[in-house]
C-alpha cells in the first residue's frame, strides 16, 4: 500500500476511523509512516499526536483501544480509512464518537420503520392504524400473527414463486418487529445477542 505522505508539509495524512461493525465514523487522527507501521504490527490504531509530538496509541492511557480491522487509502493515496473494533468510547470527552453521537447500528429503512411503528403505537392520532390496533389487542395477538406469517414463509419457500416468498418474508419481518417492541426490544438488541455468540478477529 502506497501512501502519499509528501502531499502535506508535515508529512502527516488524515486518518478517518470507522467502526467496522456499525460503520459509524468515530474520530479523525493523523498518521505518519511510523504510525501506520505500528498500527499494522500491533493491531492497535496508533496516530502521530501533533500536540504531544510523538506516536500515540489510542487508548494507551484509558484502555479505550481501537482494534484494527482494515486500513485503506483513498483514490489519491493521501487519506486513510481505518476500520476498527472500539473498546469503549472513541472521544476523550467520553462520547462514543467525536461528534457526540451514539455508536449504535443503523439498519437503514428497517430503522426508519421501527420509528414509524413506535410512533403509531404511541401517537393517539394514529389510533385507527393497523399497528395501533394490533398493540391494543395485546402481545398474544401479535405473537399469533408472527406465527401465522412464519408458516406462510415456510409454505412459500417450498414453491418457486420468489415474489410471493419475499412478500411473506416482509410480512414476517414486519410483525416480528412489532413483537420486539411489544417486548420492549429493537433489532439492535437481537444484533447484540448474535454478536455475543460470535468471536471476532482483526481480519473480519
Amino acid at each position: 500500500m502506497e501512501i502519499d505522505f509528501n502531499k502535506y508539509e508535515n508529512k502527516l495524512v488524515p486518518a478517518i476511523v470507522q467502526d467496522a461493525m456499525t460503520k459509524n465514523v468515530l474520530m479523525l487522527g493523523f498518521m505518519n509512516q511510523e504510525a501506520v507501521d505500528k498500527t499494522e504490527s500491533t493491531g492497535k490504531v496508533t496516530f502521530f499526536s501533533r500536540s504531544k509530538n510523538r506516536l500515540w496509541t489510542k487508548g494507551e492511557e484509558t484502555g479505550n483501544y481501537l482494534n484494527l480491522v482494515s486500513l485503506k487509502t483513498d483514490c489519491d493515496n493521501d487519506t486513510l480509512l481505518i476500520q476498527a473494533h472500539p473498546e469503549g468510547p472513541a472521544c476523550h470527552t467520553g462520547s462514543d464518537t467525536c461528534w457526540n453521537e451514539k455508536n449504535q447500528s443503523n439498519f437503514g429503512f428497517l430503522s426508519y420503520l421501527e420509528n414509524v411503528i413506535e410512533d403509531r403505537r404511541n401517537d393517539g392520532e394514529h389510533e385507527k392504524s393497523y399497528v395501533a390496533s394490533l398493540f391494543r389487542r395485546g402481545i398474544n395477538k401479535i405473537a399469533q400473527k408472527v406465527g401465522e406469517e412464519a408458516v406462510e414463509v415456510v409454505i412459500e419457500a417450498k414453491d418457486d414463486n420468489d415474489l410471493a416468498f419475499l412478500n411473506e418474508s416482509a410480512d414476517l419481518m414486519f410483525h416480528f418487529m412489532l413483537l420486539l417492541q411489544a417486548k420492549g426490544f429493537h433489532i439492535r438488541d437481537v444484533e447484540k445477542t448474535l454478536q455475543s455468540r460470535h468471536k471476532f478477529d482483526r481480519n473480519e
